[in-house]
């Protein structure tokens, strides 16, 4: 038998099953992650976070106003 073959195809699986967890949590959290981002990217360039109606929604402005 091709031993070779079959660990192949069960790496292939395991590459798989954590592409698909990793899309879940992507999707799931991923609104949470961009706010992270903005609020970061806000402090970065002297502007205030808004915090958005939805997770992903927040935004960054001056803080003059």
């Amino acid at each position: 038998m091709n031993k070779k073959g079959q660990a192949l195809v069960e790496y292939v699986l395991i590459i798989a099953l954590i592409s698909v967890v990793i899309i879940g949590l992507v999707n799931a959290f991923g609104g949470y992650l961009k706010d992270a981002m903005t609020k970061s990217s806000c402090s970065m360039i002297g502007e205030e976070y808004q915090k958005g109606d939805k997770p992903g929604e927040g935004s960054c402005v001056d803080k003059k106003q």
